[in-house]
């Protein structure tokens, strides 16, 4: 079985390798590991990408979890990024030394929102503030679905993360202050909707740069 999903997992046709993939974690077979890790380098579609992850999630923790580390190191933004979502879902604590300050603030914006998410699930308590610390170098980067997944990683850290959302509010630059006024209310309310508009940010930012020229 294992040659036909491997050919299945490469098909054009990304139908074919959804249900490859999905047949793949109804019968985990660790001999097809290093085939899903490869494919998860290169494939395209969201939704086949998250059905590779829950492939991978589940085999057993102990060999997924070195490969998937291993990855972190690739060239590829996209391995990066992949192998980063599925150690947030096995939750494997003996991945977090991997979690480096070079992945939080990856160039590649989909591999830092990635460990983001993982380091927040898998940071031991007493790292949670030296965590926000290098989080809070990211308040403003991006657009707002980045700016949103940046909130919601100081609300998983919680109070831990409080004094550097405080300092960033005092920031001159309003896009970095108004992401992090944000972001305090959302950690005061995690139920609320989102409410940081980075364009008016920016509009601000630029009419102060204006005025200054006058």
């Amino acid at each position: 079985m294992t040659p036909q999903l491997t050919r299945a997992l490469a098909d054009d046709r990304a139908s074919v390798r959804l249900q490859a993939a999905m047949a793949a974690g109804v019968d985990p077979d660790v001999a097809l590991l290093d085939t899903l890790i490869d494919r998860c380098r290169v494939e395209p579609d969201f939704y086949v990408r998250d059905m590779l992850t829950w492939a991978i999630t589940r085999l057993p923790a102990a060999v997924t979890v070195p490969a998937l580390i291993a990855e972190l190191d690739s060239p590829s933004g996209l391995a990066r990024s992949q192998a980063l979502h599925s150690l947030s879902k096995i939750g494997d604590v003996s991945a977090w030394p991997h979690i480096t300050r070079r992945l939080l603030v990856d160039d590649d914006v989909e591999v830092a929102r990635a460990a983001w998410r993982v380091a927040v699930i898998l940071v031991p308590d007493d790292r949670r503030a030296a965590l926000a610390a290098i989080l809070a170098t990211q308040f403003g980067r991006g657009d707002t679905v980045v700016h949103r997944s940046l909130s919601r990683a100081f609300v998983c850290l919680s109070d831990a993360a409080a004094p550097v959302v405080a300092a960033a509010r005092r920031s001159p630059d309003p896009v970095i202050s108004g992401h992090a006024a944000a972001t305090a209310q959302l950690m005061d309310d995690p139920e609320s909707a989102f409410g940081f508009d980075v364009d008016a940010a920016k509009r601000i930012a630029a009419l102060g740069a204006a005025a200054d020229d006058l």
